[in-house]
Parts: structure tokens; sequence; C-alpha cells
């Protein structure tokens, strides 16, 4: 089995590679910083590396056809990258906005279109939308952040319909806090209140189990951890604990908590 991870150098990207190596497959790993890609390929076996900084989306797909080279067609793709900008929206560089967007939403939809041609043609496959709670619960403080997981989350529900008949299954993830450096700066731009401290926080070794076990039983979602999923259950009462529950932001929130999962 050949998986595609993006944004494979650390957190929730690093933890699914790792996962899929110790189940056997066979790993392309792309991210921006290529010295922690070559550092994690060493220790998992067979695995391609291809340093893209998917903030393009132009280019977002260039490292396909040389992976699939090497490893054979991609059997699973895990659209995994990602940015966060948390601050109030009326501050926020519009440049690092677009590039939030692309990174977030539109690549990973060229990356779907530049493997699906193969899957539906073999009539198998996976692609996983690593999306967010904040695509069902969105949190002030982050629009820009919200917006494009929203989008990815809408497009991975409907591909999943539109391709139940097909034999290529499509997962969509929503992590609540996962241990992770974009997590850690994410709930740094907040002020502290009791609230955010009694949070569940998940881990990303047990996430990427998740992940793989949705795939293999053609799960439609992940909601991670599990104390989640009541939110997509009670939009309306979410939404109003939401808006007046999440903390004030700190000063100076867009530039601290700018961080990206590639």
């Amino acid at each position: 089995m050949h998986v595609a991870v993006t944004g494979a150098s650390s957190g929730i990207g690093e933890a699914i590679a790792r996962e899929y190596a110790a189940a056997g497959a066979s790993l392309t790993l792309v991210a921006r910083r290529l010295p922690l890609l070559e550092k994690l390929a060493a220790g998992i076996g067979r695995a391609s590396v291809f340093a893209c900084d998917l903030s393009a989306p132009e280019h977002a797909a260039d490292w396909v056809p040389a992976a699939e080279s090497a490893l054979g067609p991609i059997d699973v793709l895990v659209n995994n990258a990602g940015m966060q900008i948390i601050g109030p929206t009326a501050e926020v560089d519009v440049a690092r906005g677009d590039a939030l967007l692309n990174t977030n939403l539109l690549s990973p939809l060229r990356l779907a279109r530049a493997v699906l041609p193969g899957m539906l043609a073999r009539r198998s496959g996976a692609i996983v939308n690593i999306s967010s709670l904040a695509a069902l619960a969105p949190t002030p403080g982050m629009a820009w952040y919200n917006a494009s997981k929203a989008g990815l989350a809408a497009a991975s529900e409907s591909l999943r319909g539109e391709l139940r008949k097909t034999g290529v299954h499509v997962v969509t993830v929503y992590p609540g806090i996962v241990e992770s450096e974009m997590s850690s700066k994410g709930r740094a731009a907040y002020e502290e209140n009791v609230g955010l401290s009694l949070q569940p926080v998940g881990k990303p070794p047990a996430l990427a189990r998740l992940v793989r076990r949705a795939v293999e039983k053609r799960q439609a979602r992940v909601i991670y951890p599990a104390v989640y999923a009541v939110v997509r259950h009670f939009p309306g009462p979410t939404r109003w604990v939401m808006d007046r529950f999440t903390p004030e932001l700190k000063a100076g929130a867009p530039k601290a908590a700018e961080t990206k999962r590639s």
C-alpha cells in the first residue's frame, strides 16, 4: 500500500506516517521542511520525501508523478498540511490569509483532483481530509481558519457521497485540540480561563490509529477526542457556547499565533 501524507514533518502528519509505516505501508512524505522529512523517512523504512509549499496551489500536485513512479499508484492520500492564524480579523494580513486558504483548502482540492482519476480507474483508494473541529464549532478570532476548514469539510463530505459507488472512499477528520506546535501556539493566543483549561486534549498517535482504522473500515468521519462528537449533533447550543465563553484574545495574537502544519 502506498500512502501519501502532506504536512508529514511533525505533529499529526508525522504520527499518521508512523502509524502507516508500522502497518507495512510505503510512504510518500510531503512538507516544506525537507530535513525533518528526511529524518523521519530514515527511521520508518520505505519512504520518499518531497519538499513542497502548499500555499502555492498551482504547484501542489507537482510531486505526484514522481511519487507514483517511485512507489506505485497512491492508494491513500492524507491531506493534512495546514496553516492557522488566530487574531482579530480586522488586523490579519490579507496575504497571509490568502496563503492560509491556499494551504488548507485549495491545495487539498488540487491534490484530490490529481489522484482521483487513477483511483477511479482502479476502483479503489481513499482520500483522508484532515479538517478541524473548527468546521463544526467556528471559534471567534479564527475567521480565516474556520472558513478554510469548513470549506474542506464540506468538500470532503460531499465527495464521499459522490464517490460512494465507485470503490473510492473519503474520510473527513475533525480533530479538536491535539498536542502539537500548532495547538500550543493557538491556545497561547487566548487569555486563560477555566473552560479552556478543562478542554480535552488528544494525542497524535491515538488520532493516527483512528484515521487508519477509519480507512480500513470505510468509516465516513473521525471526531477526536470523541467527546466532541456532540458538537456535530447540537450546532445551535454549540454556537451559543462558543460565542459567549471563548476566551478573549491576547494583544498581538495575529503574529503570535500564525503556525503551519506543513
